[in-house]
């Protein structure tokens, strides 16, 4: 199920490897937890292949950027090795990815592959998550912009501040 304030959805095919998630609409801290925890669930699952379809993604801001940071950080941590790929990334949001330095943390292909089956696609539910619960989220994106390139740190740094007092009250 879409949030409707969101406008967006994530769709994913569980039955390909890789794993394929579709952005569809705006990527952004209001829908980004249920990419995260998605990601993460199959990680447990032993799946390690992951593709990030953009083709119609409108836009992403930086903390969807965080997040596919933390995805990738975490993806180098486990053996075996996995792979993080976004694939037909549009010239605006190529730009958004190597302002941020995730073009060498990432791996990016701009082709036209077609990816998985979208008969198989599966939209991913939004959770409503507490006001700290999303703050945590933000935060911890902007952390991974941080460590994926230390020149983010001057970036994120009023933000990083405004959120790390945000979730210690």
């Amino acid at each position: 199920m879409s949030a409707p304030e969101c406008k967006s959805v994530y769709l994913v095919d569980t039955s390909t490897d890789p794993v394929v998630v579709r952005v569809v609409g705006r990527a952004s801290f209001q829908n980004s937890n249920c990419v995260r925890d998605f990601i993460f669930e199959m990680i447990g699952r032993d799946r390690r292949r992951f593709v990030f379809d953009f083709q119609q993604c409108l836009s992403m801001d930086s903390t969807f950027l965080g997040v596919l940071a933390g995805i990738a950080l975490e993806l180098r941590k486990r053996p075996p090795d996995g792979s993080l790929v976004v694939s037909r990334v549009g010239p605006r949001n190529f730009e958004l990815i190597r302002s941020l330095g995730l073009h060498r943390l990432l791996t990016i292909d701009c082709g036209e592959l077609p990816l998985g089956s979208p008969l198989a696609d599966t939209p991913l539910e939004f959770k409503k998550r507490s006001e700290v619960e999303s703050a945590r989220l933000v935060l911890q994106a902007h952390e991974n912009l941080v460590t994926a390139d230390a020149e983010n740190q001057a970036k994120f740094q009023d933000v990083l501040t405004f959120l790390r007092n945000r979730v210690a009250e």
